[in-house]
């Protein structure tokens, strides 16, 4: 079979029209003069067989290549230095089927699939899904507790004091009249009721000694309040906006009055 060996070239153009229609690296300059080395097909080119059998890209790359196989099994292209993509016409512009390993940071933009399971949960909920911790051969899967308002919690249990101590952040975190109390009274029926409550502290009153389970529960009002219903096709119709944008973006005002609805709870008559 003929062929060409031990070529030196400045230039190796591959095409059947004239080099100055297509070859871009004549545009490409070293100085005032094209640079030397430079390779130019005006087809698809092929390295190594992969599966397909056909041109499904305008370079198209497989391992297949005789006896050679890659240094790493099964990788077919190494890249040391940065890498651009820019998205024509594929809805994804890239594609990947198999796992993905990244040593550093990844900036994903949160569009499409994505920002729809980061920005807001569907309707199946914000579930976690683990190794049962327990039983051979089984998984565990816990979902969160969903309702109309934007609330933290805070529960413990109280002993020989009639007031439950709120972390100091809560006055600046929560609407003081929408905090609620439970109370559970440990080993015996107990009357305790709650004779006072800020965003500070709940202080208890009881006949007896006290020892309950307590749980207590605020709206923020550190952030707009949840708008609950609203107009809209998908959970891109939410009405503020920013909630859509990143956190670093100087633009989003987690508190604009244009969005402020009132908040969702009040426990105070």
């Amino acid at each position: 079979m003929a062929g060409f060996r031990d070529i030196e070239s400045g230039k190796i153009y591959i095409g059947v029209e004239e080099p100055a229609k297509l070859d871009q690296a004549v545009e490409t300059l070293n100085g005032d003069k094209p640079y030397d080395g430079t390779l130019v097909a005006t087809g698809p080119s092929f390295l190594g067989a992969h599966k397909g059998g056909f041109a499904k890209a305008t370079l198209n790359v497989g391992t297949a290549l005789g006896d050679w196989s890659p240094g790493v099994s099964g990788r077919a292209v190494q890249v040391e230095g940065d890498v651009e993509v820019i998205g024509e016409e594929a809805t994804n512009a890239v594609y990947i089927d198999g796992d993905v390993f990244v040593t550093g940071a990844v900036d994903c933009l949160n569009k499409g699939r994505l920002a729809s399971r980061f920005g807001t949960a569907d309707s199946l909920g914000k579930s976690f899904d683990i190794k049962h911790p327990t039983k051979e051969g089984y998984r565990l899967r816990y979902a969160c507790i969903e309702g109309p308002e934007v609330a933290i919690y805070h529960r413990g249990r109280l002993k020989d004091s009639n007031t439950i101590e709120l972390p100091d952040y809560w006055k600046n975190m929560v609407y003081e009249d929408s905090i609620s109390v439970q109370i559970t009274p440990i080993g015996k029926q107990e009357d305790i009721y709650v004779k006072s409550f800020d965003s500070e502290k709940i202080v208890l009153e009881s006949d007896s000694d006290i020892d309950c389970f307590y749980h207590v529960y605020g709206e923020r009002n550190d952030i707009n309040p949840l708008i609950v219903e609203y107009e809209g096709e998908t959970w891109e119709d939410y009405p503020d906006p920013n909630l859509k944008l990143d956190p670093s973006d100087k633009d989003r005002n987690i508190k604009d009055p244009n969005y402020d609805t009132g908040q969702n709870t009040k426990t105070v008559v």
